[in-house]
């Protein structure tokens, strides 16, 4: 029960919101960063590829982080805190720990 609560308790929701925000604006930052540095080849999202290679990669990847805040706001409304957390958890170990990696060896 206790479990439950937790995960329901809007200061546990503003904390996952606030760490799923943070790991947003750092995977886009690493992201750019390693468009920059490795060519557009390097982006493993072929939505986010084709928009790269549309519009740029600043303006791909603003807008691609753009939109996953607003789906995070609508988690958010809809007190999905759990479900945050849990994606904030995949971003930062299937695409901030990589580049991390990458430009930090």
């Amino acid at each position: 029960a206790l479990e439950h609560s937790i995960f329901r308790s809007p200061g546990f929701g503003r904390m996952a919101f606030a760490l799923f925000a943070l790991s947003q604006v750092c995977d886009g930052v690493l992201t750019y960063n390693g468009i920059r540095a490795f060519g557009s080849a390097v982006e493993a999202n072929p939505l986010v590829g084709w928009y790269v290679a549309s519009f740029g990669a600043g303006p791909a990847i603003v807008g691609a982080k753009a939109f996953a805040l607003v789906c995070g706001v609508a988690l958010h409304i809809s007190a999905s805190y759990r479900t945050i957390a849990v994606l904030t958890l995949v971003y930062v170990t299937c695409a901030i720990w990589p580049w991390a990696m990458v430009f930090w060896r």
